[in-house]
């Protein structure tokens, strides 16, 4: 059987109980993930540009992204991902509390590869984590980390 290679997440969350909450998750599915946490937009393009005190971090192979940040509001994050030809093959997946139609339609606009509206059940989130662990990590074929 072929060992798993380790995944790097970065969630883009500014709420504390969200943040425990997925991170909870993860350590549930029995992963060998490494999930890094930043808390607001510009912290985001920060870390994903390598700048200031991000300077040598390892690239993510996916982002978890909410859409209500601080700073700089997930959608901008989403746009400026995609629009950069360095970043844009980095799978976005917004996870969010929003149902709104006009934040999915627009989320997919600018390119996101998914939309998961987060559920308030924990059962359920759990349920999710783990599809979207299974899904990225085991069926979809990710392009091999370049920019490290």
């Amino acid at each position: 059987m072929e060992e798993k290679e380790t995944k790097f997440i970065l969630l883009v969350e500014d709420n504390p109980g969200d943040i425990f909450l997925t991170q909870q998750a993860f350590r549930e599915s029995k992963t060998t993930n490494i999930i890094q946490v930043v808390k607001n937009g510009v912290e985001c393009m920060e870390f994903l540009r390598k700048e200031g005190r991000f300077a040598g971090v390892q690239m993510p192979d996916m982002i978890l992204l909410d859409l209500n940040l601080p700073k700089k509001n997930g959608r901008e994050v989403l746009a400026e991902v995609k629009h950069d030809d360095k970043l844009k093959f980095i799978p976005v997946i917004v996870l969010t509390s929003s149902q709104n139609e006009s934040d999915i339609i627009s989320s997919y606009q600018l390119n996101a590869n998914c939309y998961i509206t987060k559920p308030v059940d924990y059962d359920e989130f759990i349920r999710i984590i783990k599809s979207i662990e299974n899904f990225w990590f085991t069926t979809v074929r990710l392009p091999k980390k370049c920019l490290n």
